[in-house]
């Protein structure tokens, strides 16, 4: 697919390089981590370690984004909520997304190097291989569970933090990384029940195209239900205090009650606040495990 550059401002284009990492995205990828950091020694790690590693979790969040905006270019056309982006609006040629995905893969790889280990450097190429390639090329164009297995690729920030710290990936990891992973199919079907001419525009196989919105409100309330335990298991294996316990029931509580109601009644205003909500509830536990963390771990260091 061949486009050609639109005359823009030096500004401009300086800010679609910076679009291309999607940078949202990438700080609440990022704030996953935070909490991983601190509960794997029972403490604050060395400066090095724990800088350096959310520099790697960004960086690799970065350059997977950045090869998703190079894979999505023709996708991303066909939909309003994507046709301004730098590739199909002709503000940057798709090579420099390919290009900048690369250099900022190798800064990850040689920054978790430097400041952690190798496990940790190896889970974050992984990652970036998996969304950039097992989710852009394959999934997302081919099954309508592509939210649901790709989800991996996002819930990578909580592994590789434990990685650095301790040299290998323990079960509470795993249980974070598992809180990112049910949350993304509620989250992202509820943003393609209100955006689903686009995705039906693009011929892309989102659940509301492929099976309907009836089914996905279901699958939606259904995750939001296996989603909840999951974010308290924590607590009985006495990795969290009621500093982070008490609120995320509060919060899951919520979201099920969001998710349910959707599921009784198809409404568009009802599925735009539930995908608002669900940002902001996943930053909120991440939040509250990491200020829990820093308090049971108060004077420890990794």
């Amino acid at each position: 697919m061949s486009l050609s550059l639109a005359p823009v401002s030096a500004r401009r284009r300086a800010l679609a390089y910076v679009e291309l990492t999607k940078p949202r995205i990438v700080m609440l990828v990022v704030v996953t981590g935070v909490p991983a950091l601190l509960m794997a020694g029972g403490g604050m790690p060395a400066p090095a370690t724990f800088w350096g590693t959310l520099a790697g979790i960004m960086l690799a969040a970065a350059s997977a984004a950045s090869f998703n905006h190079y894979v999505d270019r023709d996708i991303d056309g066909l939909m309003r909520r994507t046709r301004t982006r730098p590739l199909p609006a002709g503000v940057l040629p798709p090579a420099h997304a390919l290009w900048l995905g690369f250099v900022l893969a190798a800064l990850a790889w040689a920054t978790l190097m430097l400041c952690a280990n190798l496990l940790a450097a190896l889970v974050a190429e992984a990652s970036i291989a998996y969304y950039a390639v097992v989710y852009s090329v394959w999934l997302k164009r081919r099954t309508p569970q592509n939210i649901v297995i790709g989800g991996g690729a996002g819930a990578s920030a909580p592994l590789i933090a434990w990685a650095a710290v301790t040299g290998h990936i323990g079960l509470p990891a795993v249980l974070l990384a598992s809180i990112v992973f049910f949350w993304t199919p509620p989250h992202f079907w509820a943003l393609s029940l209100y955006r689903r001419d686009d995705y039906l525009a693009a011929g892309l196989p989102m659940l509301p195209v492929t099976h309907g919105e009836e089914e996905t409100r279901r699958q939606i309330a259904l995750y939001a239900l296996a989603l909840l335990p999951v974010t308290l298991a924590l607590a009985p294996l006495g990795l969290v205090g009621p500093i982070y316990w008490i609120p995320a029931l509060a919060l899951g509580a919520a979201f099920v009650a969001m998710a349910l109601a959707l599921q009784r009644r198809a409404s568009t205003p009802h599925a735009v606040r539930l995908f608002r909500f669900s940002i902001l509830y996943l930053f909120l536990l991440f939040v509250l495990m990491t200020v829990d963390a820093a308090v049971r771990t108060r004077g420890g260091v990794a």
